[in-house]
């Protein structure tokens, strides 16, 4: 299963039907498309309408869009959090490495996704970038006050092993994207080597995080990620599958 990819951007408007096709030809079981503003959450509810059983939705709003909410905008997605076609609150998070939306505005907007989340009882995809230690503790903090495990997504993580180890065993899942592959990811490398099975999923964060920028990323690239992980654990790619799937099962409610 691919556990994060965007299939209801523009990107894929030509072809996302044939792609998801493409998912299924190739195993994948499910893939779970998040939002990142209002729009884009409401079509990764539509999308997993259109095929159900193959793609799960999340909502909410990134950081990049975290300025961009008024109370009206918020009552909206307090609607969409309850919605019963949704099946995580994400992405969410803080993004320091360009701060397109002020850093506390950033804060205010996880702080309230991450209640709407724990209010739902529905699980949380985060995004974090130039911002772990933050991160870290803010998921300690929130998992701390629900009073018993919180579950959630580490997305593309990029934080090092204390990191990964410290939230996995808070009930945190890790997932690993394709730059897993690059030998300057030193931490998300570390950490994939020394996590336990079932504390960790794979993604692609189509349409972005492909090999090439200029080229677009979709689902099946999710078994490049596989194979890397399989390497760096020296296992066979076909015995992390298994693991996974109740990782993912028990993430979504599947």
């Amino acid at each position: 299963m691919d556990s994060h990819a965007h299939l209801q951007h523009a990107h894929f408007d030509a072809d996302r039907d044939a792609v998801i096709a493409r998912a299924q030809e190739a195993g994948l079981e499910r893939i779970l498309v998040p939002g990142w503003d209002l729009a884009s959450s409401e079509a990764a509810l539509q999308l997993a309408e259109r095929h159900p059983g193959m793609v799960d939705a999340a909502v909410g709003i990134h950081p990049h869009d975290a300025a961009g909410m008024v109370e009206a905008a918020w009552a909206r997605l307090e609607g969409l959090v309850s919605d019963p076609r949704t099946r995580a609150v994400g992405e969410i998070g803080l993004d320091h490495f360009r701060n397109l939306s002020p850093p506390a505005t950033q804060r205010e907007a996880f702080d309230r996704q991450l209640a709407l989340a724990a209010d739902r009882g529905l699980p949380v995809l985060v995004h974090d970038r130039d911002a772990h230690a933050e991160i870290r503790d803010a998921l300690l903090a929130w998992a701390g006050r629900t009073g018993q495990r919180a579950r959630g997504v580490l997305h593309a993580f990029s934080g090092d092993a204390e990191m990964a180890a410290r939230l996995s065993d808070a009930g945190f899942l890790v997932s690993f994207a394709l730059p897993v592959a690059f030998r300057s990811a030193a931490g998300p490398r570390d950490s994939a080597r020394e996590l336990r099975p079932g504390s960790f999923l794979v993604e692609t964060d189509a349409p972005y995080l492909g090999l090439d920028r200029e080229a677009r990323n979709e689902p099946t690239t999710v078994l490049r990620v596989v194979s890397e992980l399989a390497r760096l654990r020296a296992c066979e790619p076909a015995g992390l599958v298994a693991p996974m799937r109740e990782a993912y099962r028990s993430l979504v409610g599947a």
